[in-house]
C-alpha cells in the first residue's frame, strides 16, 4: 500500500506553448467569475529539514528558497498523448512507490489507447499507468517504476488553511518545469464550475483561490503551504475576456486548487479500486434560464429531458418534461446546481424537489443512488 498524503517530511532528495481553448462558449457552463475559467493545462511536451516557515522579514510570505528545496524533487511534468491530440501539466509524487496525482484534463488525451510519460525533476522520464481518473473532482492517479523509492510530498489538512496565509505553487507552466510562484490564500470554500476533459462541465467545491502565478501547464501541480505541505492542487485559473469577449489563458493573479481533504479521499479511492462511486440522479435537465422563462410564460429551474429507467429520479416519480423549481435549499436550480449536489452528496442522501407537471406543483423526495464512474 502506498503511503499516500503522509505527515511527515519527505524524503530528500502543464509544457511546450499551448493551450486547449478551455474558454466559455457552447459546452462550456456559465463561468463563476467574470471573464471565465480555463484548465491551466497546455498542448505539446517538448526526508530533509524542510525549513520553509514564513519569514517575517518577507511580510509574512514563504521562505521560497526553503520550500522550493524540499518540494521540487516531488513535483514532475506529465505529458499525455494520444490519436486526438495531446496534453501537458504537472503533479506530484504522493507514493514513494511512484504514485503521482495530477489533474484529469491533463491525462484525458491519453485514456483511449495512448500514452502518458513523467519526466521527473533530475530529468529522468518514466512511462506510466493510469490507476484510475474522476472527472468529477478533476484528478487523476498514475503509477510510474522508477525502480526505486521516491520522494513524496507531505499532505496538509484543509481545516488547517486560512485565509491570507501565504503559499507557494509548483509546477511547469508553459512547459518549464521546476517553475516556483508565490502568493497567499484569497479566499476558500469557493464553489467553481469548470469543463471537464471529455466534455461538459463540473462544479469543483470547497476550492482555494490564490494570487500565486498559475498559467497553462500547472495544472494538477501543488499548491503548498510554508512547511511545503500539499494545500491542494492546482486546477484553473480566472481569465478576463478581451473586447471581442474571448478569454486570455494567462494568469491574473485568480487560480483555484482542489482543497487538500478532496484530493486525499479521491486519491485514496482511486487507489482502492480505480474508480470513485459518486451518487447520481438519475436523469439529464437543462436549465431554463430566467430570460427563457420569461419568454415562454414559464417558471426558471431544471427542465428534465429525460430519466433512468429505475434510477433515483424514476423511483421518486419524476418524469421527462417536468419542470424543477426547487431542488433542495435551491430555488430555479441550474445543472450547476445538480452538478454541485452530485459532487457533494453521498449515496442514500434525500434532496426534496419541487417540480411542475402540466402546470400543477408537485413535490418529490429523491435519494441519490450509487454510480461508478468508468476508470
Amino acid at each position: 500500500m502506498s503511503d499516500v498524503g503522509g505527515e511527515g517530511t519527505p524524503t530528500p532528495g502543464r509544457a511546450p506553448d499551448g493551450e486547449p481553448d478551455r474558454r466559455p462558449g457552447r459546452g462550456w457552463a456559465p463561468w463563476a467569475v467574470a471573464g471565465g475559467v480555463v484548465a491551466a493545462a497546455a498542448l505539446g511536451f517538448a526526508g530533509g529539514v524542510w525549513g520553509g516557515h514564513a519569514d517575517a522579514s518577507g511580510g509574512g510570505a514563504c521562505d521560497a528558497v526553503s520550500v522550493a528545496s524540499g518540494t521540487l524533487p516531488t513535483i514532475v511534468t506529465i505529458a499525455a498523448h494520444g490519436t486526438s491530440g495531446s496534453g501537458t501539466g504537472s503533479g506530484e509524487i504522493v507514493g514513494s512507490d511512484g504514485v503521482v496525482v495530477t489533474n484529469d484534463h491533463v491525462i484525458t488525451p491519453a485514456v483511449k489507447g495512448g500514452k502518458i510519460e513523467v519526466l521527473l525533476s533530475d530529468g529522468r522520464s518514466y512511462a506510466a499507468e493510469l490507476v484510475g481518473r474522476d472527472p468529477q473532482t478533476d484528478l487523476a492517479v498514475l503509477r510510474i517504476d522508477a525502480g526505486e523509492s521516491l520522494p513524496t510530498i507531505p499532505f496538509s489538512h484543509s481545516d488547517a488553511v486560512e485565509v491570507g496565509e501565504p503559499v507557494v505553487a509548483l509546477g511547469a507552466p508553459l512547459g518549464l518545469s521546476g517553475s516556483v510562484t508565490a502568493g497567499i490564500v484569497s479566499a476558500l470554500g469557493r464553489e467553481v464550475t469548470v469543463p471537464t476533459g471529455t466534455g461538459g462541465t463540473t462544479v469543483l467545491t470547497g476550492v482555494v483561490q490564490t494570487d500565486a502565478s498559475i498559467n497553462p501547464g500547472n495544472s494538477g501541480g501543488a499548491l503548498v503551504d510554508c512547511d511545503g505541505r500539499l494545500v491542494g492542487v492546482n486546477t484553473a485559473i480566472a481569465t478576463v475576456p478581451n473586447e471581442q469577449g474571448q478569454a486570455g489563458g494567462g494568469s491574473v493573479g485568480i487560480g483555484f486548487a482542489v482543497p487538500v481533504d478532496t484530493v486525499r479521499s479521491i486519491t485514496d479511492e482511486l487507489l482502492a479500486h480505480g474508480k470513485v462511486a459518486h451518487p447520481s440522479f438519475g436523469m439529464t435537465a437543462s436549465t431554463v434560464t430566467e430570460e427563457t422563462a420569461a419568454a415562454f410564460d414559464v417558471a426558471p429551474g431544471l427542465f428534465v429531458e429525460s430519466v433512468t429507467k429505475g434510477g433515483s429520479a424514476d423511483k421518486a416519480g419524476l418524469r421527462a418534461g417536468d419542470l424543477i423549481t426547487r431542488l433542495g435549499d435551491v430555488t430555479a436550480p441550474t445543472t450547476a446546481t445538480l452538478a454541485r449536489l452530485t459532487v457533494t452528496s453521498t449515496s442514500g442522501d434525500k434532496v426534496d424537489a419541487v417540480y411542475l407537471r402540466d402546470g400543477k406543483e408537485h413535490t418529490a423526495t429523491i435519494t441519490l443512488a450509487p454510480v461508478s464512474a468508468k476508470g
